[in-house]
């Protein structure tokens, strides 16, 4: 295993990871590299030198799946990309919906020393602005059951874990409707497919189906 980290293959384990973080199936090759935007040529020779250090686990054609120490350095740098996500919002001013790219860089940049500065500064945060969990120092992470918004059934009663940093867009959305980590929420209809209607704070919301599925709430 090489000593000096690469940002080409944090991003690949990372990506890897994120994928089966909120649900089971393993990532593909073609789906590796739609997350990253390569072409799936430059998927088959990452792919291939990062089984050659023992980081993933692929056959050809098959699934990619994370050794136990692509996992750890997996999550190494999920810890650092929301530790800087939480940075960038408590005290650099930043919205939640602006955060997601600058820790894409600032995670390859930033020593040890200074995470855990900033970790220590921070009082040692659990979630980060989007609720999902930041990985401890040692490699432990907290789950909690969870199902996602889109899937859950009518009468559904649940407060919101975790949403989706994909889309800016549907996070300022969701901002303005009041709905975040931490709401408490009803789902009151799912006749229309296009929606889900909710009860937050007493106010009735329509959420799309697809901003929806990247909404998680407790079980």
């Amino acid at each position: 295993m090489p000593t000096t980290p690469s940002p080409a293959i944090e991003d690949y384990l990372k990506t890897v990871y994120a994928h089966t973080e909120w649900q089971p199936e393993a990532i593909t090759p073609s789906g590796l590299a739609a997350a990253l935007g390569v072409a799936p040529s430059s998927v088959t020779e990452m792919v291939k030198k990062m089984a050659a250090q023992g980081l993933v686990q692929h056959v050809p054609y098959g699934a990619i799946r994370l050794t136990e120490a692509g996992r750890t350095r997996a999550l190494a740098v999920v810890r650092r990309h929301r530790l800087i996500e939480t940075w960038l919002v408590r005290e650099m001013g930043y919205a939640w919906d602006e955060v997601h790219d600058e820790a894409e860089v600032l995670e390859h940049a930033l020593s040890d020393r200074l995470l855990e500065a900033i970790d220590a500064r921070l009082g040692r945060p659990a979630r980060d602005p989007h609720g999902d969990a930041i990985p401890a120092a040692d490699g432990t992470l907290a789950s909690e059951p969870a199902v996602r918004l889109d899937e859950a059934a009518a009468g559904h009663v649940g407060r919101v874990i975790r949403i989706s940093d994909r889309d800016p867009a549907v996070l300022r959305e969701l901002d303005e409707a009041g709905v975040g980590p931490g709401s408490e929420l009803r789902v009151a209809d799912r006749a229309d497919a296009a929606s889900v209607t909710v009860v937050v704070d007493g106010t009735t919301r329509a959420i799309a189906t697809e901003a929806a599925a990247g909404i998680w709430v407790s079980a």
